[in-house]
């Protein structure tokens, strides 16, 4: 059976407008500290994660306590919305409605969950039988929770806002999905 920890990033600094090099606030950083502690007794053997800043940030602190290097995959990157929106929940919304819904410069979820699963299987298939950690963000990880479970929908994509990190275990059997649970992790210690 391989085991995928799927990390949504901790929390991220909102003043910070180039998407891909937003940081982390000082409580995110705690936080990352915080959930490599709750990693202690699990043999994670591999390390990937989104480019982004955010999801590296989260997932350094679990890297050096394990000693692993973290492979950076571009397909489990944030969603390119296309341009600044006002009002992010209609549109979410809107997306959510229609799986095929962009802006011209955007990305529709089906395309993300597209590349999402495709790096996700290919990890499947050269990882199999290992436990690994993969850094993410809420909307990637919610179309892959989506595909296995096509009733994960908008309310449960927006039931995510300010969960962070999120930790969700994934098993698998070779590429076969067979569960998943959300991993609680005590943040205000």
């Amino acid at each position: 059976m391989t085991e995928v920890y799927f990390i949504r990033h901790s929390l991220r600094d909102n003043a910070a407008y180039d998407d891909m090099d937003v940081p982390l606030t000082a409580e995110g950083e705690k936080r990352a500290l915080i959930l490599a502690d709750a990693f202690a007794n699990v043999s994670i053997e591999q390390i990937f994660s989104s480019p982004f800043q955010r999801s590296v940030r989260t997932l350094n602190p679990l890297a050096h306590s394990k000693n692993l290097e973290i492979q950076l995959i571009s397909d489990f990157r944030e969603r390119n919305v296309g341009h600044e929106i006002a009002d992010f929940w209609p549109f979410a919304k809107q997306q959510w409605n229609d799986f095929d819904y962009k802006f011209a410069d955007g990305e529709s979820l089906r395309e993300v969950q597209n590349r999402n699963i495709s790096a996700l299987e290919q990890i499947l298939t050269t990882s199999k039988n290992q436990k690994v950690a993969i850094g993410t963000h809420g909307t990637s990880l919610s179309t892959i929770l989506n595909f296995y479970q096509p009733d994960f929908q908008f309310q449960d994509f927006q039931s995510l806002a300010g969960k962070m990190p999120y930790v969700i275990k994934m098993d698998f059997a070779e590429n076969k999905y067979l569960t998943h649970q959300v991993i609680e992790i005590d943040y205000e210690q």
